[in-house]
């Protein structure tokens, strides 16, 4: 994928890898502008190619009763102003065929959700807008079956898709790495590893998805020695009060620190 063609993206000569972060869901407009410009100014600083997350909706709740988002229009607008504000493009997940062309008038990125990576007519909308797709790897699935996700956006003339590993489920509650999965995966197409949501500790007897954000620097280096394309990470300057996946979230506070030492790593490993 060419990261020149992805609109408003920075530093697109940069041997560091690129960044996929932001709040896990949109919950208004100023706090997706906070968070938004203390990530550019960390991101100029480091010279790490900066793409803002943040869904527009959520879909994939384990009650009924979890936030879903503040509307469908009014969070998009809001992703709209961001990259406008600030000059960096912006990336959105999609649950339905409807969103791809919605969703695709307020962001420069289109993301496939895990669940929904083998649903076919899903990532050819996604693809037939022409917008960078992300295909999160569903959990279920190994890493050399990506390339079928793949190969389904650019059989559309799309050749902007990138992957993004999520964790692999073994068991019931919990999540696991792969190491292995980024250079079979980076055959297809770049890879980002989701350092978040791989610390996530689904199917709680609560209803409420659990996390490790202990371990996201544990993750993100391994990641980084493994020569990963990019990372994605999503914070939030309160995740105790996050509307959504705040137990598996990176405090907005502890980003620079992070981000500082894993652009060390990859200076090292790129001068091995």
């Amino acid at each position: 994928m060419d990261l020149s063609k992805i609109p408003n993206i920075k530093h697109t000569k940069s041997d560091n890898f690129f960044l996929l972060s932001g709040p896990c869901a949109i919950e208004g407009e100023d706090m997706a502008l906070r968070i938004a410009e203390k990530v550019v100014g960390i991101t100029d600083k480091l010279e790490i190619p900066y793409v803002f997350k943040g869904s527009f909706k959520k879909a994939n709740r384990s009650r009924i009763d979890s936030f879903t988002g503040i509307g469908d229009e009014k969070a998009l607008k809001i992703l709209r102003k961001v990259s406008e504000t600030f000059n960096i493009p912006t990336v959105t997940d999609i649950h339905e065929i409807s969103d791809a062309q919605l969703a695709a008038e307020y962001v420069d990125v289109l993301q496939i959700p895990a669940f929904l990576v083998r649903q076919t007519d899903l990532v050819v909308a996604a693809a037939e807008t022409g917008k960078a797709v992300n295909l999160k790897k569903g959990q279920f699935m190994s890493p050399e079956s990506m390339k079928h996700a793949v190969t389904k956006v650019t059989d559309c003339n799309n050749e902007q898709v990138m992957v993004t590993d999520r964790g692999t489920m073994f068991g019931y509650q919990d999540l696991i790495v792969d190491f292995r999965g980024i250079p079979t995966m980076r055959e297809f197409a770049p890879t980002v590893l989701d350092v978040t949501h791989s610390l996530q500790q689904p199917n709680q007897s609560s209803g409420v998805t659990g996390g490790r954000p202990d371990m996201i620097e544990t993750i993100a280096r391994a990641g980084i020695v493994n020569n990963v394309d990019g990372l994605f990470i999503e914070t939030h300057f309160d995740p105790a009060n996050a509307k959504s996946d705040g137990a598996n979230m990176l405090n907005l506070s502890h980003l620079e620190k992070l981000l500082s030492n894993l652009t060390a790593i990859r200076k090292t490993v790129n001068e091995i």
